[in-house]
């Protein structure tokens, strides 16, 4: 590659990074702040670029969305009937939950590598979602999970093929102002999910090492985007806890270097003569790979590192889930049915809530929503415009 093409695309990096709100040096970049609204805007270049590609979809999906969301004064807290509903390619879900996926968060979703499984929690009574649960592989090599659970080396990618990662876990309007990511949290660590999973991958063959591994759901790790998270805090079921917060992460990913210059730097991978896999069997961690590899040659010492670390919490389907591991004990499974969980969650959480907060509060139109929705879009479209300027 001419140094003219290297020093063109050093400097694209730099601007992309500066107008995120790094500081940049010669071969490193930091944040100087990371305070929680620091951190939200830090992720609007990548969200808004899946908003504008995705559009059309959005435009044409929001109608059915609109039809099938509430207005929180039409929410009967005490008749509030969960189903978890698997995701089916081709379905009206999932069409919602990409909707929801790309409309709700300001945190993007990452594409999934290996086995995934996505669920919406639906409200049987009011015929609405409350919720969204995308579980994905997970790294196999994470310091902080390995270093808590004290993982074998050697048989690391046994016990982490025997979980999953929930890259999008929480609750949609107007649900979560009733406390709802509590609910749909707790549901995730349900009878049903494991069973879900066991049925699904009973006999699954893994990629990489191309054996059989145990079709057991033994636990799922999730992150806090912004800290740690109120939704997991004292989160319990029969006096046990449903999550543990395990440490944080060292602040490695993807999400600061946009899909528009990521292109540009498996280009220049692939004219540097480096091989680099994006492909199914890649691994989940492929992304930041790449971005490492083709950063330091230009110059950068760690290009993998956007310097957030988020709070990591472990939910466990076992009660001995250090006995299985370190000593290959049988599994103790937990006992949590999704009738059992939405009581407690009722008891404990939804009740207090109607019954202790002012009604503006837990107000939501949703036409209010919708209009608020566009406008936000058009703020995406502008985003990009502005920063391609």
């Amino acid at each position: 590659m001419h140094s003219s093409r290297t020093e063109g695309l050093r400097d694209e990096i730099i601007h992309v990074l500066r107008c995120q709100g790094y500081t940049v040096t010669d071969d490193t970049f930091y944040l100087a702040d990371q305070n929680k609204e620091k951190v939200r805007n830090l992720h609007s270049r990548a969200r808004a670029e899946r908003i504008n590609r995705y559009i059309d979809f959005m435009e044409s999906c929001a109608p059915k969305a609109q039809e099938l969301m509430l207005d929180s004064a039409e929410v009967e807290v005490d008749k509030i009937t969960p189903r978890i509903v698997e995701v089916r390619a081709g379905s009206i879900h999932a069409d919602l939950f990409r909707w929801w996926n790309l409309a709700w968060w300001s945190l993007p979703y990452e594409r999934a590598y290996g086995r995934q499984m996505r669920f919406i929690v639906w409200d049987e009574y009011h015929n609405a979602p409350i919720g969204l649960i995308g579980l994905q592989s997970p790294i196999l090599r994470w310091n902080v999970r390995d270093e808590y659970l004290r993982l074998p080396a050697n048989k690391r990618d046994f016990w982490i093929n025997q979980s999953m990662n929930a890259q999008r876990l929480g609750a949609l309007p107007p649900y979560n102002k009733f406390l709802g990511g509590k609910l749909v949290a707790s549901l995730m660590v349900s009878d049903d999910i494991r069973k879900r999973y066991r049925k699904k991958y009973e006999n699954y063959e893994t990629l990489m090492m191309n054996r059989v591994i145990p079709s057991d759901l033994l636990f799922i790790t999730t992150t806090g985007a912004y800290g740690k998270s109120s939704v997991y805090n004292r989160l319990q079921f029969n006096g046990n806890r449903i999550c543990e917060f395990i440490g944080h992460s060292r602040g490695s990913g993807s999400f600061h270097i946009p899909d528009t210059l990521y292109e540009g730097l498996m280009r220049y991978l692939s004219e540097s003569g480096i091989k680099a896999g994006r492909y199914f069997g890649s691994g989940p961690s492929v992304k930041i790979r790449n971005i490492d590899r083709s950063m330091r040659l230009l110059g950068f010492k760690k290009g993998n590192n956007h310097g957030i670390r988020r709070a990591v919490y472990l939910f466990s389907f076992v009660r001995n889930l250090e006995s299985v591991i370190r000593h290959e004990k049988k599994p103790a499974w937990e006992q949590r049915s999704v009738e059992s969980l939405t009581q407690h969650w009722k008891d404990r959480w939804a009740k207090k809530r109607t019954g202790d907060y002012p009604e503006e509060k837990l107000r939501f139109k949703k036409d209010d929503f919708m209009r608020f929705t566009r406008k936000d879009w058009e703020r995406c479209k502008q985003l990009i415009t502005d920063k391609l300027s």
